[in-house]
C-alpha cells in the first residue's frame, strides 16, 4: 500500500506505459544488504531522481539495472521484458553514463563515439557522430585523444556516447559531477529535451539537489538499501516543512528513522 504523503510501505509504482519496473530488488555483499527489497517503476517521459547518502545503495541499483551487477533477489523488467531472460533484446535500447565510467583515453573523441555507434548498430554512424560532436560542443576535440581532455570535457563525451543509440531508457549516475554550473545547466536542458522528444525514461542519481529539482518529476530517497520516500520534490519538501530538497536530504541522511507518516506533522 501507499499513503498519501509519498511514504512507501509495500507499493509498486506501476503503470501501463512503464519502461522500467523493479520488484523486491536485493543485493547482498557478505553480511551487508546493500539493496533491500526495492520496488519502483518509471514511465515514458519520466525523469526519476534516485537520492541518498554515500553507501545508501544507489549505484548498486543503477549497476543492476544496467546489467553490470547480478541481483541476489527480485526482478527487473525493462520494456516489459525480464532483464535476466531477455538481456540481448533489452541492451540495444538503453544506455548509461557515469562520472566514473570514462571512455578509452588513448582513442580520439571521434573514434570513441564511432566505435560505440557501430557497437549499437546505429544507422549512418558517421552522420550521427558528427551531429553529437556538434550537439555537445565537442567538434574542436574530435581529433584529440580522449584522455587528454579535462574531466568536464570527458563527461560531455560520455553523455554524447549515452545518447548515441537513441535509448528509451537512460541511466545517469552523477552525470554532471565534473561540469561547471553553466555547462551542467546546458547538459540538463539537452537531456530534458531529449526525453520529451523521444518519450524516453531516465533514472538519475546526483548529490546536487538543485539539479534534481530542475530535472526530476519524482524522487526516491534511499536509506540503508530501502526506499523510504517516493514523491514529487515540491510535495515532499512541503510535507516535511523544509525550505528545499537539500534541507530534506540532510535531514534524511542524519535521521532516516524520522521519516515516518507519524512524524510528518
Amino acid at each position: 500500500m501507499r499513503t498519501n504523503g509519498g511514504f512507501i510501505t509495500n507499493f509498486l509504482y506501476m503503470t501501463d506505459n512503464a519502461i522500467l519496473e523493479i520488484r523486491n530488488l536485493t543485493k547482498i555483499y557478505g553480511t551487508l544488504r546493500a539493496v533491500d527489497g526495492v520496488s519502483f517503476s518509471i514511465a515514458r517521459k519520466e525523469i526519476i531522481g534516485l537520492l541518498g547518502p554515500n553507501g545508501a545503495g544507489k549505484t548498486s541499483i543503477i549497476n543492476m539495472v544496467a546489467g553490470l551487477l547480478m541481483p541476489d533477489g527480485g526482478e527487473i523488467k525493462i520494456f516489459g521484458m525480464n532483464l535476466s531472460e531477455r538481456r540481448r533484446d533489452i541492451m540495444p535500447r538503453m544506455n548509461f553514463a557515469a562520472a566514473y565510467a570514462q571512455l578509452p583515453g588513448n582513442l580520439r573523441v571521434e573514434e570513441n563515439l564511432l566505435i560505440y555507434a557501430l557497437l549499437y548498430g546505429v544507422g549512418n554512424p558517421d552522420t550521427t557522430v558528427r551531429s553529437l560532436l556538434h550537439e555537445f560542443d565537442l567538434e574542436e576535440f574530435a581529433e584529440t585523444r580522449t584522455g587528454l581532455l579535462s574531466s568536464g570535457e570527458q563527461s560531455r563525451v560520455v553523455l554524447a556516447k549515452a545518447l548515441i543509440s537513441s535509448p528509451k531508457l537512460l541511466l545517469l549516475d552523477e552525470p554532471t559531477a565534473s561540469l561547471d554550473p553553466e555547462t551542467a545547466h546546458r547538459m540538463r536542458d539537452k537531456i530534458k529535451n531529449y526525453v520529451s522528444k523521444n518519450e524516453s525514461a531516465v533514472l538519475w542519481t546526483s548529490h546536487h539537489m538543485n539539479e534534481i529539482e530542475d530535472v526530476c518529476s519524482r524522487v526516491l530517497f534511499i536509506s540503508h538499501g530501502k526506499v523510504i520516500l517516493d514523491g514529487k520534490p515540491a510535495d515532499l519538501v512541503n510535507r516535511f516543512k523544509k525550505k528545499n530538497l537539500e534541507e530534506l536530504f540532510i535531514m534524511i541522511a542524519r535521521e532516516p528513522l524520522s521519516v515516518h507518516p507519524a512524524n510528518c506533522g
